[in-house]
This record gives C-alpha cells, sequence and structure tokens, in this order.
C-alpha cells in the first residue's frame, strides 16, 4: 500500500437521519447527514408512505389534477359547441317555416 494516498478511516463516523436517528459507522468522514435511513424507510417500518425529498410527488399529483381540469374543460367545450350547432329537428323546422309563412301573408296583405 503507498503511503499518504489513502484517506484517513474513521472507525467512530457518526451518522445522523433527517428523521433524528444517529448510529455509529466506519468512514472516511468523520460525521455524515443523510435523509432517510432504516428507522424511518416505508421497507423497513412497513408502512405505506411516499419517500420523497425533491417533491417530485407533489410535482406528479399537480401534474395530474391540471390534466384532469383540461380534460374536463375539453369536454364541457364540446358539449357546448354540440349544443349550439344541433340541427333543428322537424317539429322545429315546420314551426319556423309555419311562422314565415304566416308572416309573408302578413306583409303581402298590407
Amino acid at each position: 500500500m503507498k503511503v499518504d494516498i489513502h484517506p484517513t478511516w474513521h472507525d467512530d463516523a457518526k451518522v445522523t437521519c433527517a428523521c433524528g436517528n444517529t448510529f455509529v459507522t466506519g468512514s472516511t468522514k468523520p460525521e455524515i447527514t443523510v435523509d432517510i435511513c432504516s428507522a424511518c424507510h416505508p421497507f423497513f417500518t412497513g408502512e405505506m408512505r411516499y419517500v420523497d425529498v425533491q417533491g417530485r410527488v407533489e410535482k406528479f399529483q399537480k401534474k395530474q389534477r391540471l390534466a384532469s381540469e383540461y380534460l374536463k374543460k375539453r369536454v364541457e367545450k364540446k358539449l357546448k359547441a354540440k349544443k349550439q350547432y344541433r340541427p333543428e329537428t322537424l317539429k322545429e323546422m315546420l314551426m319556423s317555416e309555419k311562422k314565415r309563412l304566416q308572416q309573408e301573408q302578413v306583409v303581402s296583405k298590407r
């Protein structure tokens, strides 16, 4: 082994988790800070919860919510367009033609 090229080994390196758990291990750093450990990780605790460090879950849920809102607006717009441009029923066409003829008769009598 070459001399003076290897980092210093600490047998008593203190590891501190974001949940507050601490333990000692060997490392080249005297103190280590971690976001998750075996005391709080869902695999070891058996709990069902999201492990989200960078907001990925919230970002995904936000995208899902926006997509569903967009879809609702799109469907409403299509329904509104269909209602505006629907063809007249036969009854409506006959009634409008009857009114038009009556108006023509009134105008022609004058």
